[in-house]
């Protein structure tokens, strides 16, 4: 089997009002990858297109070594998903949710379902509709572990959760890669959670891939730099990606590989925000992204 749980390769894809061009990434097996971008960025199109919702125009998608397409009954064996909506009936308990679901994956399992619903603190007598947003994640995520997904694939999850329960999901997905055979694809707009639990980061931005690499390689290619307005010279202006003015300074970002220009500035380490809300601003142009691994 593919030493990758996931690789994109030059896919595109045309929509009303986006196109999705040339993108491609790998996700390594037994890592978690964050997928980041403003919104209408790609992300939800890209996830759409792995799990074959929507069909691709050119490139290639493999998933634990098999085409997304033609193996696609097999790969949804394997996959977990976890949308930042529910898509379970609402009129149904937890229970009948279960008994609809486990006849489509060959290895449910009733005891892991239990055994998560307990530990997430969920009754099967409950009904989809009386579930909290947490609530609602916290069953995906009991679906996904009892036919054991090696990949899970979350769109959006911490939208709209409080700190102590997005923390707890953060913890379930170091969990879950534990034994080196399960992975991540994690889209999210709160980048800070990326920083604590992210290998790697796969930047988008109006449907053209700016990076895919560690995030530590990510958080190296740029510095945020600093300065006051008499020091924001043209020259600089041109360089720096989403730039930001007051009329008591200004800050962006700029590659690392062009910081001995500006030594007498300040350069500070990004954020993963910070490189997400500069490179959204736009400014200076990326032509060609940065890939690393």
């Amino acid at each position: 089997m593919s030493e990758n749980c996931l690789t994109v390769r030059g896919v595109a894809k045309s929509l009303r009002k986006f196109s999705l061009n040339n993108l491609s990434f790998v996700l390594p097996k037994g890592y978690i990858m964050g997928l980041v971008g403003s919104n209408g960025a790609g992300k939800t199109t890209t996830i759409k297109l792995i799990l074959n919702m929507l069909e691709k125009e050119q490139g290639n998608i493999s998933v634990l070594g098999f085409d997304n397409v033609k193996n696609e009954r097999k790969i949804k064996q394997n996959i977990g998903v976890v949308f930042d909506t529910n898509f379970f009936v609402e009129e149904w308990t937890i229970s009948d949710t279960e008994k609809a679901l486990s006849p489509f994956y060959d290895e449910w399992s009733h005891k892991t379902f239990s055994d998560t619903l307990d530990k997430f603190q969920l009754s099967s007598k409950m009904k989809i509709g009386s579930l909290s947003r947490g609530m609602q994640m916290r069953l995906m995520l009991a679906v996904a572990f009892s036919h054991n997904a090696k990949l899970l694939i979350l769109d959006e999850p911490t939208s709209g959760l409080d700190p102590l329960a997005r923390d707890g999901l953060l913890e379930m997905l170091q969990e879950y890669i534990k034994d080196g055979e399960r992975s991540v694809l994690f889209s999210t707009h709160i980048t800070t959670d990326l920083e604590r639990v992210a290998d790697y980061i796969t930047v988008l931005e109006h449907g053209k891939l700016v990076f895919t690499g560690s995030t530590e390689a990510l958080l190296q290619e740029y510095y945020l730099i600093k300065g006051t307005p008499d020091e924001l010279t043209r020259d600089l202006k041109n360089r720096i990606i989403g730039l930001r003015q007051t009329s008591m300074g200004f800050d962006g970002l700029i590659k690392a590989n062009e910081s001995n220009s500006y030594k007498g500035f300040v350069l500070d380490t990004p954020t993963i925000d910070d490189i997400v809300v500069c490179i959204s601003k736009g400014g200076k142009q990326h032509d060609n992204c940065t890939q690393y691994g």
